[in-house]
């Protein structure tokens, strides 16, 4: 009797339409994976796919969702569930900024914001952790910033915030269930060559800054890697690394007036929309 021909894994993937998420999407898939992508532009994710199930023979479909919606996650576990699938790699890597100053944005922005880049890491990993345990195997990485060592600044307002608690959840979570089977990483890039400037408007401010910048392959596959060798923090090369130990080793308000400074360059005026 012939037996079935395992399932290959499925690394469920936000944000995968651009940058780091579609890097991710492409070394998984080179690695025999299969995808399931997830963002809000579904015709991104749909050309990706194709491309990605062409060139690697592997299975990979597209699924549309806004991360600021409560409903989002549910999209995600109804997809899986159609698939006939289950999640055995996470990457929580959707996300943005706003360059503007807390006060000069609308709350709806804020609040929007909290939802993407902490509360729907939660809902997700909350979601699709229980399955990981009860198979012994899990994957999980969450991408973070090396900013997530800063003592803040103006604009940008809550981004430090939030990778600071995806940091921190990285490492409290990944002591719960390590022994189960589920290894945790928060990859910690500084900047990179990928859209996410473009999208907040940064883009032309970053260009011109002369900063130490990796490419979104680079970050991944250091995040890959070490997320494989059962690393829970990761800050992605020697300058940016040598940055965070400043930034942990010095006192706060000696931190603060060395990069407040150097954050207005990259903050934009603020416009009431």
């Amino acid at each position: 009797m012939t037996q079935p021909k395992p399932k290959r894994r499925l690394a469920v993937i936000t944000g995968a339409s651009s940058g780091i998420g579609e890097a991710f999407a492409h070394a998984y898939a080179k690695r025999g994976i299969d995808l399931c992508l997830v963002a809000r532009r579904l015709d991104r994710l749909e050309a990706l796919a194709k491309i990605l199930v062409d060139a690697h023979g592997i299975q990979a479909f597209a699924v549309q969702a806004d991360l600021s919606k409560p409903e989002a996650t549910e999209v995600v576990v109804q997809a899986l569930a159609k698939h006939g699938r289950s999640c055995d790699i996470l990457v929580n890597n959707a996300g943005y900024s706003l360059p503007q100053t807390f006060l000069g944005t609308r709350a709806q922005q804020q609040t929007d914001f909290v939802a993407v880049l902490v509360t729907s890491v939660v809902s997700l990993t909350h979601a699709v952790l229980p399955g990981m345990v009860q198979r012994g195997f899990g994957r999980i990485i969450n991408v973070a910033s090396m900013v997530a060592f800063s003592s803040g600044a103006a604009g940008h307002t809550l981004y430090p915030a939030a990778k600071s608690f995806i940091v921190k959840m990285t490492q409290s979570l990944s002591a719960e269930v390590a022994d189960k089977g589920v290894l945790l990483t928060a990859i910690c890039p500084g900047q990179t060559e990928s859209d996410f400037a473009k999208a907040n408007g940064t883009d032309q401010l970053v260009a011109k800054s002369g900063l130490y910048k990796q490419t979104a392959e680079e970050v991944v596959r250091i995040a890959i890697a070490a997320n494989e060798a059962g690393k829970e923090v990761v800050v992605p090369g020697w300058p940016n690394k040598l940055a965070v130990a400043f930034m942990k080793i010095l006192p706060d308000s000696l931190t603060a007036a060395l990069i407040r400074p150097q954050a207005k360059k990259f903050a934009l005026p603020d416009t009431k929309a």
